[in-house]
Formats: C-alpha cells, structure tokens, sequence
C-alpha cells in the first residue's frame, strides 16, 4: 500500500507530468447525472493536452436529466486537482480518474451540471465569508449479488468477528479509499445484519461530493472482488433499520468555526442557530433531493432510528438534527448533524439545498424553537403537535409536492436541474404507483 502514489495536482501541467511518470494507460472522466448516478468516458494519454484546453466532447441527450436531442452538444472539463489513480485497478499500466466541469460548447457553465449546482452554492456562501464543510456517513448493506438479499451475517451495532462477516470488506475497502488520498475516521458494523458503516473526514462540500461518488464506487468494486454485492439501496430488508447518510455540516470563517460561541447556549453562536433554524424550516422542501428514491421512503418510517420528525436536539438520536455535544478544546469540531438524507442520493445536489436552507436561515435570522430531548418516536400527535413537531413528506409524491412550491430549491438548484429532477420523479412515482406488488397479491387475492 505505501508504494501506491498519491497525488495533489494543481493544474494540467502536473497531471501530464504524473501520467507520463507512472505509465498511466487510460484516464477516465466522471461526472454524474442529475439522479448523481456515476457516467465517465475513457480517454488516451495522447488526447489529454488537448481536453485539458479544449474539454472533450459528447453527446448529453442521452445522459438523464442533461438536454433535448437538438441541444446534445456538451463539453467535460477534467479538474488536474481531482486526479488520482483508482485503486481497484491493477499498478502495472494504472488507470487513473478526473472528475470533469461540463460546459456549453460556446465555454460557459451547462445549468444541468450537478457539481457546478454545489460551486454555485459554495461561491454565494463564500461571498458571505464562509467555507462549507461536510462529513457524511454513507451506510450500506452487503448481499451475495444484485438479486438476492440474503443476510451474509446476523451481526448488529459495533459488533465484532465472528457476528461481523464484513470485516475484511470493509479493511480493503478503507485500505483503497486511503490509496485514494481518502481520508476515513472510523468504520464499524451498523444495527443491521449485513450493514455497515465507513465515516470519512470531513472536508470541503465539492470535494465531499467528488469523495462519497468515489467512495460508492470503491464499496461496490471492493465488494464484487470479495465474491458479493454492496448496495446503498436505503431500504432493502423489511422490518430492519435502512441505510442512512447522516451528514455533519459546519461553516468556516477564516479558518474558524463559525459555528462555535464559548458564550452561546450550548456553545453554538447566534448563526449557527439561525442555520438550525434554516435546515428544519425547509426540511420538507429539501427531502425530494436528500431521499429522491420511492425506497426512501421506507426507511423514513417511525421505529427504526431514522427521524421523521422535524425537530433538533443535542443527544436525542429521534431528532431530524442533533448537535453533537462540544468538547472543551475541540472547538474546530463543532457541528450539526442533518439525520434524514440517505447514501442513494445525488451528494452534489444535496449538499447544495443544505446548505441554501442554512444559509437563509442565517439571512432571514430565523428563530429557533428549543430543543426536544424526549424520544419523540414515543410521542402521540397530540404531545407533536404541543411541540409544533411537523413530519417529513411520507412518500416520494409527497416530498414532489413540498419540493415543486420551495423558492430555496429553485434557486438552490436552478430551474433547469429543478424542473428535470421533478419531472423524472414524477414519471418514477406513477411507475411505482401502478404497480401491483406481491404485499397486494398475497393480502388481497384470497380474501376478494
């Protein structure tokens, strides 16, 4: 492993150097679709002085939520600071990755273009001052291929060999995101049999976003290595816990951490607050990004730790928001923890809406309601309603719905990936929806 070469390319110059120096056979190009599924072209060493001046072109018709057939001309950028060589490929003739930049061919940023969305984001926030920070954690389940999901073992959280079966999965997993230059906190086996957890550290929301793309793709190719299948499927096991991506966010102001007041409530300063305030205001109006799937919504459903209710708290865990307690010290690491997104998601756009309701939070100087420490899974609608607790969108129609109405999102995103992104959740709701299902056959068949 410590042979394996890491890179901090800082323009195209260093790359050609880097390519040339390890032999490198092919680069791919990634970007991700407006779902933030992952798309990527391969291109020679001898191609790549040219892509880096002029871009490379391809047809964006095809490429969901990108253009119409007479408008298909698009153009990939690669980004010199994203290159890397990919660890699951062999080191004799290595292939390495860009993410890219996609342009209009007359040079100017293409709207439908999800990590541009997030630049657009981080540039508003950085005209304010601040720097956006994220730290997400994308859980997933192991199965033994993409048609079956039997469990490969019955461990649950934190539990170690031989309850956990996942050990080795999740070493080489960490081992290729470290080869990578991603940098991984901790990892564990989460409440689920044949669940687990990979925590990466926490950085900048663009490159966070490059980073939870790479690291689905280092799960799903160090899984399929190891004989099985990972999935980040948000609910694929009745009556267990789903896969969730809680994502700790803060904001930065010259290299502080504007988050943390010595003299605030519970350590957190005025803007902090209004961000909480900001988050949980728009939470139904940001739901559709954080959890774009019909299965999304089976894993926000009460009793299986994902929070339904829209509410902060500092330890109560059936809170939408918590704020992990401040550590004398440790005041670089105060931080919020939005709990309802999950790994299935596109992490450009959701890190974007996030941070859009944050940001109007601290503008509009929202207020914040006190916290709920009580376990509001236990609560009835009356003792909610006391608290003026709402609930998140209970389905994919609904989450549309709340969505279509948010100026946040519109903004957040542009109108060109706002309108795409509802009309292909739309068109997915109504394939769901006239589905008849086995739960339909088995339960009404006999008894009509």
């Amino acid at each position: 492993m410590s042979d394996f070469p890491k890179f901090n390319c800082k323009n195209a110059d260093d790359v050609l150097k880097a390519v040339k120096e390890y032999d490198v056979s092919f680069i791919q190009f990634w970007f991700v679709d407006v779902l933030g599924v992952l798309k990527s072209f391969q291109v020679t060493p001898s191609e790549l002085e040219g892509a880096f001046e002029e871009g490379m072109g391809f047809d964006g018709s095809s490429i969901e939520g990108f253009c119409r057939i007479q408008e298909s001309d698009m153009v990939a950028f690669p980004d010199p600071t994203t290159f890397q060589l990919v660890a699951w490929r062999p080191t004799e003739k290595p292939v390495a990755r860009m993410f890219c930049d996609i342009k209009n061919p007359d040079g100017t940023p293409y709207e439908g273009d999800s990590r541009y969305a997030l630049k657009r984001m981080t540039e508003k926030a950085a005209e304010k001052g601040y720097a956006f920070y994220v730290g997400p954690e994308l859980e997933f389940f192991l199965f033994p291929n993409e048609r079956e999901t039997t469990l490969l073992d019955r461990g649950g959280y934190f539990d170690a060999p031989p309850l956990d079966l996942g050990n080795d999965v999740r070493r080489d997993i960490i081992f290729a995101l470290n080869k990578m230059g991603i940098v991984v906190e901790y990892s564990h086996h989460e409440v689920a049999p044949s669940q687990h957890e990979i925590d990466l550290r926490y950085q900048e929301a663009v490159k966070m976003a490059d980073t939870a793309v790479t690291y689905r793709v280092i799960v799903k190719e160090t899984a399929r290595k190891h004989g099985c299948y990972a999935t980040f499927m948000p609910k694929p096991l009745f009556g267990q816990n789903g896969s969730g991506m809680h994502v700790h966010q803060s904001l930065f102001k010259n290299g502080k951490n504007v988050f943390f007041d010595p003299k605030g409530e519970y350590n957190l300063s005025e803007e902090c607050r209004h961000y909480i305030a900001g988050l949980l205001k728009h939470a139904p109006e940001i739901t559709a990004i954080c959890n774009q799937w019909v299965n999304s919504y089976k894993r926000l459903v009460p009793g299986y730790e994902a929070p339904v209710y829209v509410a902060w708290a500092r330890r109560n865990r059936s809170s939408l928001i918590r704020v992990p307690m401040y550590k004398p010290g440790k005041e670089a690491a105060t931080r919020i923890e939005l709990r309802s997104p999950d790994p299935a998601c596109n992490p450009y756009l959701a890190f974007a809406v996030m941070l859009a309701a944050g940001l109007k939070g601290i503008e509009e100087k929202y207020e914040l309601p006190a916290p709920v420490e009580e376990d509001i899974f236990e609560m009835n609608e009356a003792e909610r309603a006391k608290y003026g607790i709402e609930s998140l969108p209970g389905s994919l129609n609904e989450a549309i719905e709340a969505m279509e109405k948010s100026e946040v999102v519109k903004e957040a995103l542009g109108e060109h990936i706002f309108n795409k992104f509802i009309e292909n959740k739309k068109m997915e709701w109504d394939a769901y929806r006239t589905q008849v299902t086995e739960y339909e056959i088995k339960k009404y068949l006999p008894l009509l």
